[in-house]
């Protein structure tokens, strides 16, 4: 095992950090890295915001569900599905484009999605810890105002940077599911009750397993924050269903 996948075997979210700051040469080494990474036509569909400003940190900590690390993080970054620009481009080029639809802003996600992951390998690296934010989706109408993101932005995922107290570092990464339920040859295959039960839960305990779902499912698939995200995501995603044929 080389060193590239002995770090990705051994990354974990971190979400407490030393104080310790990041230095300008690490963040652009990070982000240089970033933007390296693969991209649909290398179109580079997604902006990158740099959250240096600590008022808007704390905000953030606050509209993402109150969590603290984010505003005691070093580097905060939001990864932005990104089809304005190229939009933009073709108007002032005079190319008469069509709207921007659900299909350009799936690509856009996936662009932005494997930028950040490439941070986050890259921090790993450099002994940098991270942890994403799903939450920045959470709130999206309130972060497209507090971003100033125009119609066709999408805050497709934010990540905290910072390096970790040893508690973190020391801390047990959770259990992965069994390779043999996550790759499916040739084609996909649904489940079973026991072949799921084996996917999703990592306890010896079987007994233990319809109480565990059921309050699994109620704290996060059914909770309100759940159903709040995909509410306000539906109806920031308005403007990529236009009218038009």
């Amino acid at each position: 095992m080389n060193e590239t996948i002995r770090q990705l075997y051994r990354r974990k979210s971190m979400r407490v950090f030393t104080d310790q700051e990041i230095t300008e040469n690490e963040k652009n080494t990070i982000l240089e890295a970033a933007v390296q990474a693969p991209s649909a036509g290398n179109q580079q569909l997604y902006t990158i915001l740099d959250i240096t400003d600590q008022g808007l940190k704390d905000r953030l900590a606050e509209s993402c569900d109150h969590q603290p690390f984010i505003a005691d993080a070093k580097m905060v970054l939001i990864f932005c599905a990104d089809c304005q620009k190229w939009y933009d481009a073709f108007e002032i080029g005079g190319c008469q484009p069509r709207k921007p639809r659900a299909g350009d802003l799936l690509l856009a996600v996936s662009d932005a999605l494997i930028v950040a992951q490439n941070a986050v390998v890259a921090a790993e690296s450099l002994g940098i810890g991270s942890c994403y934010v799903g939450d920045i989706m959470e709130n999206c109408e309130l972060h497209r105002e507090m971003l100033h993101l125009p119609a066709y932005v999408f805050p497709a995922a934010m990540l905290v940077f910072g390096y970790p107290t040893e508690q973190q570092r020391e801390r047990r990464k959770p259990e992965r599911a069994a390779m043999k339920h996550i790759v499916h040859e040739n084609g996909y295959r649904r489940m079973d009750g026991a072949q799921l039960r084996e996917t999703v839960f990592r306890s010896e305990e079987a007994e233990r397993y319809e109480t565990w779902l059921k309050a699994f499912c109620d704290r996060k698939y059914n909770s309100d924050f759940s159903r709040e995200m995909s509410r306000s995501v539906e109806q920031y995603l308005r403007a990529f269903a236009p009218d038009e044929k």
